[in-house]
């Protein structure tokens, strides 16, 4: 494979796609997508898990410039969204870049060649102008450190590495995890298992799931008429940007609209779960919004069937006939499913070692001077590096809304930087400094510093626990900083 090429991109998610698209517009078409899967599309390719569906209606969860009128339910099933990858990949002439199967062990500045040494598993290196790295928040699965797990005796599947042929027909289930895939996942297996029961740490907000098929003559006319279902985005987006504001961001102004959304989802809980220990231990006792929600009609519903039941004791270790809970309780068991997540902080920030200018390397820099990068994006001392879906990034609730405004930047960057023939560009010290002053100002009136999250063991805060995963502005204050950021706010070279 060629060494040098002007870019290159880890990741062919929908955030790979989306980067090499904003290059593509700029000029940028000497660039390889290095993707350690088998196919592109992400989480979308590697989660196949029964149930699997989008939690955000498919017209927000979608790229705004490629709209699809073939979404065949609001919240579009999984399949969905990886025939929606293979289309936009096509269109825009993505997958021929992309080389499948190709990991990336490390990346360090060169500061003699001004280009990134990337170095692949198989220890052969690539030496790029520009190095993206487009791993997504949800890349690493998180396995539990649970004594005993090597030992069980039974099949264990995580739900990022599905076992299409296994079959669950009648089996002892245990299934360890209750967020949002488990609550996708856990009606499904109840439907199919002998026993199932739910391993629960830390109970999550579900409220009802307004979900519907979409009609053919409605899929037709979003075909031929793209406005009308742009109409309808711009109802879905209102709705979900609503949700944000009011559930999250603006928490200590708001806090009566955050109130009823919790007391929503504790009717609902109420009506749902017939078991009064059950609905108690299903209850989270933090706020709503510090751990991201999710939506079902059926998950709450599911606890009501006999072969099923929930253990919110604690596990005390794993055996190899099944899990020993922490009053002493032995249960058997055939099939043991992780719904278990990702490891955001630990492997994830960043998912590669990188080493920038002077042997600055990003993760131990974050984790010793806070996570920061500025607008989401850029570092200081990381020339040529786009750091997709980094700190204060992720707005608006939906993955596409950071995916475009992160585009929007890397065009007004690296057109900025063709335009005055540069080939370097980084950002300046004095502008990463006042973003992060700005963003951290802003979190205090979230619900992430003024609410009660004290016990809801929430992806969205690192190990410092500071919640610098979402960006706490409006997604109209997140396009607006996109596409109005002064450029002097980069150095070029």
């Amino acid at each position: 494979m060629g060494s040098s090429p002007e870019a290159v991109i880890i990741g062919a998610g929908f955030g790979g796609i989306g980067a090499a698209i904003a290059l593509h517009r700029v000029g940028i078409t000497d660039l390889a997508i290095l993707e350690r899967e088998d196919d592109l599309g992400g989480t979308w390719h590697v989660n196949r898990y029964p149930g699997l569906a989008v939690d955000i209606p498919s017209t927000t969860y979608s790229y705004s410039f490629e709209p699809n009128p073939n979404w065949t339910r609001l919240f579009a099933p999984g399949a969905e969204l990886k025939r929606y990858a293979d289309h936009v990949a096509d269109k825009y002439s993505v997958r021929r870049f992309i080389r499948f199967g190709v990991a990336v062990q490390s990346a360090q500045w060169d500061e003699e060649q001004q280009r990134w040494r990337v170095t692949l598993d198989d220890g052969s290196t690539l030496t790029p102008r520009y190095l993206i790295a487009a791993t997504g928040f949800l890349s690493q699965p998180h396995t539990p450190d649970i004594p005993g797990i090597t030992e069980f005796a039974g099949t264990v599947v995580h739900t990022t590495a599905w076992d299409d042929d296994h079959d669950f027909t009648g089996k002892r289930v245990a299934i360890i995890g209750t967020g949002a895939t488990a609550v996708q996942l856990i009606p499904e297996l109840a439907k199919r298992a002998g026993r199932l029961t739910v391993f629960q740490r830390t109970p999550i907000w579900v409220v009802p799931k307004i979900d519907f098929p979409i009609p053919s003559p409605v899929r037709r006319l979003f075909g031929r008429v793209p406005a009308a279902q742009r109409a309808v985005r711009r109802v879905t987006d209102a709705i979900y940007e609503v949700i944000m504001i009011a559930g999250v961001l603006h928490f200590r102004q708001l806090n009566p609209l955050n109130r009823g959304v919790a007391q929503l989802g504790n009717a609902f809980r109420t009506v749902s779960v017939k078991d009064p220990k059950t609905r108690a231990a299903l209850a989270p006792d933090y706020d709503f919004g510090c751990k991201r929600p999710t939506y079902s009609n059926e998950y709450y519903r599911s606890f009501n069937r006999p072969n099923v039941e929930l253990q919110a004791g604690g596990i005390e270790r794993i055996t190899a006939e099944g899990i020993v809970t922490a009053d002493g309780t032995a249960i058997d068991v055939d099939t043991l499913v992780l719904a278990t997540g990702f490891d955001l902080w630990d492997a994830n920030f960043p998912a590669i070692e990188i080493i920038g200018r002077d042997g600055r390397n990003l993760g131990k820099w974050w984790r010793d001077n806070r996570f920061q990068a500025y607008q989401g994006i850029s570092m200081p001392m990381f020339p040529n590096l786009f750091n997709l879906a980094g700190p204060y990034s992720y707005s608006g609730l939906s993955y596409f809304t950071t995916i475009e405004c992160e585009m929007i930047h890397l065009q007004r960057v690296l057109g900025e930087a063709l335009r005055r023939d540069a080939t370097v560009v980084e950002v300046t010290e004095r502008a990463n400094d006042a973003f992060l002053a700005a963003m951290t100002e802003r979190l205090d009136d979230t619900v992430f510093n003024a609410g009660d999250c004290a016990s809801s063991r929430s992806y969205y805060f690192n190990h410092a626990g500071e919640a610098t995963l979402l960006r706490p502005t409006s997604t109209a204050n997140a396009f607006r900083d996109a596409e109005t950021f002064p450029l002097t706010d980069y150095d070029y070279a």
